[in-house]
């Protein structure tokens, strides 16, 4: 299938004259229209399944990680269709100068990791669904240190937000990103950067209703969740994934990601 094709010059005109506006907040609307400019004239830009992201409604749109600047695209693309993307983000960024204004003015949700407060990132996320946003979730909690740029392994707090809100789920998967604003560096405008944004078709998570949510039902959610989002970008790619997703968590540990046999049980083998 490869990457999507590249917005013609109308397209991108197009996208400058309906990109939505209202609910953005000043900041986060200054921000946006601040880097518009070099996100559809400065990237050979392309997107596909826009058909995909509901029109109305809350749903979640979960994507893959690649580039600090994924978010940027992303809103890029849901802002051309209408909708207004409410992303979930780490808490320490409401602490930053600027930062804060944009994130807050902008209605986004702060995660707050390993604390008390967790429950608070789900409440938000899920408030949001009901009031009819999209919210947008990066499962891998940061861009992926896979080396062939692929999803790591999930955190399931996706599941846990899409099972207790009932909200569809959209897949959607990044590429590209990574070259223009490459993991500690700078943004690269030249040569132009060729970034594709796809979405699929809602996942179907009919066979976890009514289940207790329980760490094994959260995760067999999100493995299919990311599955999807992973077909799509292997659609893009012309590649296939790896068997088993890279583990940060085994790296942390001296162990080879993918591989289940830990150092200890190396040894006595």
């Amino acid at each position: 299938m490869g990457m999507p094709p590249e917005l013609t010059v109308r397209q991108r005109i197009a996208a400058t004259l309906r990109r939505r506006h209202r609910g953005s907040g000043f900041w986060f609307g200054l921000a946006i229209a601040v880097i518009w400019p070099f996100v559809l004239w400065g990237t050979r830009l392309g997107w596909r399944g826009g058909e995909h992201l509901p029109r109305t409604g809350g749903a979640l749109l979960v994507a893959n990680h690649v580039s600090f600047s994924d978010p940027i695209f992303d809103i890029a693309f849901g802002t051309t269709h209408g909708r207004m993307p409410r992303f979930m983000a780490k808490s320490e960024l409401w602490s930053v100068p600027v930062v804060k204004w944009v994130l807050g003015g902008g209605g986004h949700i702060p995660v707050y990791r390993a604390s008390k407060r967790a429950t608070e990132s789900f409440a938000g996320a899920i408030d949001a669904l009901e009031r009819g946003e999209i919210v947008a979730v990066y499962p891998e909690g940061t861009y992926t240190a896979d080396p062939a740029g692929w999803p790591m392994k999930p955190k399931n707090g996706v599941a846990r937000i899409a099972l207790r809100s009932g909200a569809p789920v959209i897949p959607m998967a990044n590429w590209g990103t990574q070259d223009f604003l490459p993991a500690e560096g700078r943004p690269s405008f030249r040569p132009r950067k060729r970034i594709g944004i796809a979405l699929g078709p809602p996942v179907d998570l009919s066979e976890f209703e009514g289940r207790p949510l329980t760490r094994s039902t959260l995760d067999a959610a999100t493995k299919k969740i990311m599955d999807e989002v992973t077909t799509l970008l292997e659609g893009m790619r012309d590649e296939t994934r790896p068997a088993t997703p890279f583990d940060p968590e085994q790296v942390d540990r001296g162990e080879t990601p993918g591989d289940p046999v830990g150092p200890a049980e190396r040894a006595a083998s």
